[in-house]
């Protein structure tokens, strides 16, 4: 589940940055850029602060248990 809700934000922060660039101001672009320097950082270090925040509210991980859905 913690899989499914990071994604989802993660895409919705980029969709708006995006948005935000094309009819407020170009400099919205460095949202997005702090959004995969986050992505690449935590890919390296195993942590990211959304996902310490995401199970702090309860969101459960995943099953390692293929079967269960």
């Amino acid at each position: 589940m913690l899989n499914t809700y990071f994604r989802v934000i993660v895409g919705t922060m980029v969709l708006l940055s995006v948005i935000l660039t094309v009819y407020v101001s170009q400099n919205w672009l460095w949202f997005t850029v702090f959004i995969g320097v986050n992505l690449i950082q935590s890919a390296f270090t195993k942590w990211c602060l959304l996902e310490t925040i995401l199970q702090k509210l309860g969101v459960k991980k995943e099953s390692a248990n293929c079967s269960v859905k």
